[in-house]
């Protein structure tokens, strides 16, 4: 199986887990808690910008359980914002109000509902950090998975905002 943590995009061959009931959903559920999944019974994940809205003391229990789910060699393909690219976005003398106010919200999250906030700013070196010591080998920055039309392929103001990470199990 290859499941698609907090999608919305139907695509054959993937299951969707997403915390919000919406349609093309196969399970309900979030990153923090893939209980409902059997050790070693998943194929390859992929979770576009959804790792950030994990709170900071629950992120390495969140990857040891992607970990667990995960087959031996299983891939993960993961995309957060890239805080690295997004500070000097914001720094930027020659954008507007409405332009800085926009790439701070990419920052902090939208904030449009309960579950749109996030709670950690990440780099590929907080990722590295994370996905070694969860176990995962063969860390490595893509510049695109070519998977999905979601937000690991946004480039507002020309540039790609997303940090697109492939590890394995």
């Amino acid at each position: 199986m290859k499941l698609h943590i907090g999608g919305r995009q139907v695509k054959e061959g993937w299951k969707i887990l997403n915390i919000q009931p919406v349609p093309g959903v196969d399970y309900l559920g979030n990153i923090g808690d893939l209980s409902q999944f059997p050790d070693r019974s998943i194929d390859e994940v992929y979770a576009s910008h959804v790792l950030e809205h994990v709170h900071q003391a629950a992120v390495a229990p969140t990857l040891a359980g992607i970990y667990r789910v995960l087959k031996p060699r299983g891939k993960l393909m993961i995309a957060v914002p890239d805080m690295d690219v997004l500070c000097r976005m914001f720094l930027r003398t020659d954008l507007d109000m409405n332009a800085h106010f926009e790439v701070m919200r990419m920052m902090f999250g939208g904030q449009v509902d309960a579950h749109d906030f996030h709670f950690l700013g990440w780099n590929f070196e907080f990722m590295r950090h994370f996905l070694d010591d969860a176990g995962f080998i063969g860390v490595e920055r893509v510049e695109s998975f070519g998977l999905f039309d979601d937000s690991s392929e946004l480039r507002p103001l020309g540039e790609r905002i997303s940090l697109n990470v492939v590890a394995v199990k």
